[in-house]
Parts: structure tokens; C-alpha cells; sequence
């Protein structure tokens, strides 16, 4: 009996041994071939970049994973609680591996085994942190020894509340939200600190199946996994009965963050993002949490993208009805595959099926499921055209105040808007299309189209500046000029072709008379014009044709509509700002626009009367004289020439509108003392809109509908 004992404490102890040495062994393995997880001290999860328009409301982010990084400080006790009653309630008491929790895995998972139910889990908070930091989603023992031996070398370099930040960071939360922060915002629009154990438990009970817990897929299935969560928070004693009562009946309430204002902007962001992406590069922008603000106006931005589509939209119908967007069989498919003809809600059309067409009613039907008649007016629009409606067609419809429909047309024209202040060169507002979700191409920045008479009173504020007066006389006659070797001959003529003899400057800038202009840049010399035109940004490098004094040089919406700005601001030179400034995530300026300075500001008290002094540095391009007397001359615009039909505002209004050969580019450039609005209309493929389709025609009405508004 004593030699049995013997024998078996013998193999006991070699048994002991063997596994203990053969632990070793594996732990030697895997410890060498481990990722480096010190880093994790002073790491930073990727933050996405907010911008913000000029008082302070987010417009957009740009990121690759949409979180808001929050310190450990900031997150509630109640958000702390619940997710420690989810995931891991011995959390603050083990050395990252829960040897209670996985006993009790294993002795679970028998019976799941043996009933072919779900294996259950035992990995701690500090175990999920070095998978996701470290590791990969791959099941395996291997990953979990991995696992096991990176909690335990985590908890030794990194305090508890650190592990805890880095995973309520980090962690996917559903819904394109990664961390606490963002997910409160995406589900509640709430900050962490405003949560009640409900919503507290509802974000606690996401990381298990995002997708499958959905509060906004799956109401019932993230009901009863948030109740399994309050039960745990009861179980803590966090809560009492009468909460866990009550929280265990309610229903889960949830709210979008809405951001009604970023379609409308989509352009204005668009060109931003590109911009700082260029300059700092795709990771700093899309990971590293820059605050952007913008003098973006969130009010003159929904105006004047509103005046855009309205005037684009006018000029469109007078053109007549283009047809259908597709022709389908009308069955209960037939809204399947139409994704490409998707607009913003802004401009608040329904895609609609045509089901029945007779010569009094056209029957539709709209997406979403509406059904009504096309009211006669627009019966008789159609009825003009050649395309005429035939069932299974596709159309766009808005309903009208007697509950008809309208039939509605994506205008084949296109156009851009700039709403700037021209004693800064901050862009208030940018549209640059009918619809960026259409065309991302932005008209205001990226098109380059001759401006034409728009041009025209640079001409004039040149010859200011060069001894010319507004009353001196310039010759109104037929004019031929040789163009250079090769080239035809050139005969300008005025709009209408009829000639006025003598002519005083100021008339012929009010009335946009085109042989004027050229005698008297024939006589000021192309390489002044040139030159001139370069310094107020208009154009880089024009051809060296007196053409150019029409306006026929290529040049954007932006930098034209930036170098009237000279105009009011007493001929200084600024250039279109679409960025005030950029802090990094610490707070620190890293790109500053604001040029002007503010002169003796420490000395004076807020509660003084005295107000600081603001002084720019702007360069001065011609006198304050010119451009006082170019101003007087373009308000004779819109009293009495080509600018008149904004009359009726009886606003003091200065502008010039521009129209290109057969009418292919139109324009209105005008301002008030404070605002200078640019508008551009054409073909994106340039062609002419047609016969007396001129700047005042299709550009101005634009202008005069946001000066309106």
C-alpha cells in the first residue's frame, strides 16, 4: 500500500512537472512572437476631423472610423457600470485574466456542448483590448494563449482606468460609430455625461453583435439584450429594484443627429476636404482630429443653393420637356435599381411611375406608394414637347398645394453661386451644381469659362488708373483688327450690332458697349491688361489677344467674383478664404487665415467704450478713387443698363453681368456695401442656351432671388 502511494505522489510530481515544464515551453514560444503592446501607453485612437461652419455648428467629419475620443475622466460612472456588468464585472480585481470567469466558462460549455447550444466567452476587458489592439477576430487556441499573455503584460504597464479608456475608445458600437462617444451621439444625441442606466445599458450591450443588436434593425432583439444588461447592473447593486423595474419596462428611445444644413454645403466641404487633405495628407485628416472652422453661413449657404436651383430650373422649363428618365413595366419591382437617379431631400422631389395616360389625366405613382394626378398645367407643358408620358415611365414629382403633382426635370444647364465678404475674402457660401449628387464637379471652382462682359470693368478701372475719367469720350464705330500671323481678321461688334458714335466711359461700361472697351484697351496696351488681370488673380496665363478685354481668357466663378471685391473695399487685393483656421486635436493652431491685425487690443478693457483697432495688410491694386468711381458706374448698370431688371429691389445694388458668344457663358457678378454674390450659368458641355439667353436673363434673375431672400 506504502509502494503504491510512493508510485503514484512519484508520478504525480513528474506529472506536475511535465506540465508545468511543458507550460513554460509554450508560454517561451508564444512570448517571442508577441506584438509590442507598450505602445499602447501613449496611444491614440483614430479621431475623426470636425468642421464647423462660422458659429460654431458641425457640419461634417471626415474619417475612416467615426469616433470622439473622450479621457477616462469624462465618461460617466453610470456608462462605466453598465459596461462593466456586461462584459466584465471583476474587471477592477483580476490581473487580466478572470480565472473565476473562465471555471465558470468552462463548466458552461460542457452542457453546451452536450445540448449543441453557444459556447460561452470568459475573455476580460484587458483581453478584448489586446485582441483588438493587437491581435486579429480569428478563433483559435492559439489567439487565446496569445491573448491571455498580452492581458497579463498590459495590466503591468498600463493602470486600469488606462485599459478602460482604450476600450470604451475603441470599440465598434454599430451604426458606423466606434467608441462611447460617437455611439451616444449616433443613438441618443446626447454627450456620455447626459445618459440614463436605459441608454447606458443599450450602448453596453452592442459590442457583443452590433449588427445583431441594432436598436434601429432589431428594436426587440436590442431590448431584450439591454434588459439582460440591466439585469446585470441590478445583480452589482448599481441600481435598485424600483429603477431596475422601471428601466426593464421602458422602451428604447432613440434619436439621429440631424444635420439638416450638410447637403446644401456639400460642395463648400467638398472643396475643403480636398484642400487639407493636400496639405496634410490623407492619415492626418482622416485619423488625427482636426478642428476646421469655416466662415461658412449656414443660412446664406441654404439661400443661395435654393436661388441657384430655382433660376437653373426656370431657364430649364422655358427650354421645354426632355422625357422620362427610363421607361419600366409597373409591377410591385418597379422601384427596385433607381439608386442612380437619387436626389438631395433638400430639393424635395419623389421619383414616380407613370401607371395610366389619357388625353385629361396622367395617373402616377410615387415611391412611396402615393398615388395622384399630374396637375393640367404641366399636362399641357408636356403635351408641348415630342416626349410625350406613356405608361411605365419614370419621372420626378413634387406635390403642389392642391394636391397635385408636378412633373419635374434634373436641368440639363448647370450654374454656381459664391456669396462672399469682400473686405476679407471669406466664401459665406458656395454652390457649385443643381445637385452634388448628381455631379461632384463644382462649377464655382473647377469650371474655367470666359467671363466676357463681366471682365469688362477691369478694363475700365485700368484706364481710371491710367488718366481716363468717367466722362471722358471713347469712339462707338465698326472696328477691324489683325489678330497676328495666321489668324483671321477680328471684327468686334456691340450686342444688337448698332454703333453710338461718341460716348462717354461711364455709358459705355452702363450699357457694356464691346467696341468702346476695345478702343480703349488698344490704347492702354495688352501687356498692362495682362499683367493687371494676373495681379488680381483672375487669370494665370492668358493668351495675348486684345480679345481678352471681351473677356474671352478662361477664369472660375471664384476668383472672378474674389477680384470684384477690389470694388467695395477700396482696391485691395484679397483672395477667397474657405478656411479661418486649423487646430490639431491638442488645440493648437496648425494653419491660421486671418491676416489682419489688431492693433493696441491688450490695452483695452471689454468694459471700456473704446473699440481696438483692425488693420489688414492687404496689397493695394489700384486707388480707392477707381474703385469708388468703377462702383458709381456699375450702380448705372442696374439703373439704366444691362443690370436694370433689378430695379424693383430699390436696394443700392452695383453689378455687371457677362454673356459670352452665342450666348454659350452667362454671368452676373454683383454687391451690396457688405455681400458680393457671383453667378455662373451654362452647359457643362459648353453649347449656346439659346437665343436672348444673356446674363441678365439666366445668371441675374439667380441673384436677385438671394438678394430677395
Amino acid at each position: 500500500m506504502q509502494k503504491t502511494f510512493k508510485r503514484l505522489a512519484i508520478f504525480g510530481l513528474l506529472s506536475s512537472v511535465l506540465i508545468l515544464c511543458a507550460i513554460i515551453s509554450i508560454l517561451w514560444i508564444y512570448s517571442n512572437k508577441l506584438p509590442d503592446y507598450k505602445y499602447l501607453k501613449s496611444y491614440k485612437p483614430p479621431v475623426s476631423s470636425k468642421l464647423y461652419s462660422g458659429n460654431g455648428i458641425l457640419v461634417s467629419d471626415f474619417s475612416s472610423e467615426k469616433r470622439i475620443f473622450i479621457p477616462y475622466s469624462a465618461i460617466s460612472q453610470k456608462v462605466i457600470n453598465a459596461f462593466l456588468s456586461a462584459e466584465d464585472k471583476n474587471f477592477f480585481d483580476h490581473p487580466g485574466v478572470d480565472a473565476k470567469g473562465v471555471v465558470r466558462a468552462i463548466k458552461n460549455n460542457i452542457f453546451n456542448i452536450v445540448y449543441s447550444k453557444r459556447l460561452e466567452g470568459a475573455s476580460t476587458i484587458t483581453q478584448q483590448v489586446a485582441k483588438n489592439f493587437l491581435l486579429n477576430n480569428e478563433v483559435s487556441i492559439d489567439r487565446k494563449i496569445k491573448e491571455a499573455i498580452l492581458a497579463f503584460r498590459i495590466e503591468r504597464v498600463l493602470t486600469k482606468k488606462r485599459i478602460l479608456e482604450l476600450y470604451l475608445n475603441q470599440i465598434y458600437l454599430g451604426e458606423g460609430s466606434y467608441g462611447i462617444a460617437s455611439a451616444s451621439l449616433r443613438y441618443f444625441n446626447k454627450p456620455i455625461s447626459d445618459l440614463d442606466y436605459g441608454e447606458a445599458a443599450l450602448l453596453a450591450a452592442l459590442p457583443k453583435a452590433p449588427s445583431k443588436y441594432n436598436p434601429y434593425k432589431n428594436p426587440k432583439l436590442a431590448k431584450y439584450r439591454r434588459n439582460l444588461v440591466l439585469n446585470n447592473i441590478l445583480d452589482n447593486g448599481f441600481i435598485n429594484n424600483n429603477q431596475h423595474s422601471q428601466l426593464i419596462n421602458s422602451e428604447i428611445s432613440l434619436q439621429k443627429r440631424k444635420r439638416i444644413y450638410l447637403e446644401d454645403s456639400r460642395y463648400y466641404v467638398e472643396d475643403i476636404r480636398k484642400d487639407v487633405v493636400k496639405k496634410f495628407g490623407f492619415e492626418k485628416v482622416y485619423k488625427d482630429g482636426l478642428n476646421i472652422k469655416t466662415p461658412l453661413n449656414l443660412e446664406l449657404q441654404s439661400s443661395s443653393t435654393l436661388a441657384l436651383r430655382k433660376g437653373l430650373l426656370n431657364y430649364d422649363r422655358r427650354k421645354g420637356w426632355r422625357g422620362p428618365l427610363l421607361n419600366k413595366k409597373y409591377n410591385k419591382k418597379w422601384t427596385d435599381n433607381l439608386d442612380n437617379f437619387v436626389l438631395e431631400k433638400s430639393i424635395n422631389w419623389d421619383l414616380a411611375i407613370v401607371k395610366n395616360v389619357s388625353d385629361i389625366k396622367i395617373e402616377i405613382e410615387t415611391k412611396d406608394n402615393n398615388k395622384g394626378l399630374i396637375s393640367q398645367q404641366d399636362i399641357t407643358w408636356i403635351k408641348k414637347s415630342n416626349n410625350h408620358l406613356k405608361s411605365g415611365d419614370i419621372i420626378y414629382v413634387k406635390k403642389n398645394k392642391n394636391n397635385y403633382f408636378d412633373i419635374k426635370q434634373i436641368p440639363a444647364v448647370n450654374g454656381s453661386i459664391v456669396v462672399m465678404d469682400p473686405y476679407t475674402g471669406r466664401v459665406l457660401a458656395m454652390s457649385g451644381g443643381f445637385s452634388f449628387l448628381q455631379s461632384e464637379f463644382n462649377r464655382a471652382s473647377q469650371a474655367l469659362r470666359q467671363p466676357g462682359s463681366a471682365f469688362k470693368p477691369f478694363i475700365y478701372a485700368l484706364a481710371l488708373e491710367n488718366d481716363y475719367k468717367p466722362s471722358s469720350l471713347v469712339l462707338d464705330a465698326p472696328l477691324v483688327l489683325e489678330q497676328g500671323e495666321d489668324l483671321k481678321l477680328w471684327k468686334p461688334e456691340n450686342y444688337g450690332k448698332k454703333f453710338y458714335g461718341l460716348s462717354t466711359m461711364r455709358v459705355g461700361l452702363e450699357k457694356s458697349r464691346n467696341l468702346m472697351t476695345v478702343r480703349i484697351a488698344q490704347d492702354l496696351g495688352l501687356k498692362k491688361i495682362i499683367d493687371f488681370s494676373k495681379k488680381l488673380g483672375i487669370y494665370e496665363n492668358p493668351n495675348e489677344l486684345l480679345s481678352i478685354s471681351l473677356g474671352s481668357a478662361e477664369t472660375t466663378l471664384l476668383k472672378l467674383t474674389s477680384a470684384y471685391s477690389s470694388f467695395i473695399n477700396g482696391g485691395k487685393l484679397v483672395k477667397p478664404i474657405l478656411i479661418d483656421r486649423i487646430q490639431d486635436s491638442e488645440g493648437e493652431t496648425i494653419l491660421n487665415n486671418e491676416t489682419r491685425k489688431c492693433y493696441k487690443c491688450e490695452k483695452i478693457s471689454y468694459l471700456s467704450n473704446n473699440y481696438p483697432t483692425i488693420k489688414d495688410e492687404f496689397e493695394q491694386i489700384f486707388s480707392p478713387e477707381t474703385a469708388y468711381q468703377i462702383t458709381s458706374m456699375l450702380e448705372g448698370a442696374v439703373q439704366r443698363g444691362t443690370g436694370k431688371g433689378l430695379r424693383d429691389l430699390n436696394l443700392d445694388i452695383a453689378g455687371k453681368t457677362g454673356t459670352t458668344n452665342k450666348n454659350t457663358d452667362t454671368w452676373f457678378i454683383g454687391y451690396t456695401s457688405k455681400l458680393i454674390i457671383g453667378v455662373y450659368v451654362g452647359f457643362d458641355n459648353p453649347k449656346s442656351l439659346g437665343k436672348k439667353e444673356t446674363g441678365a436673363r439666366t445668371a441675374m434673375p439667380i441673384f436677385k432671388e438671394f438678394i430677395k431672400n
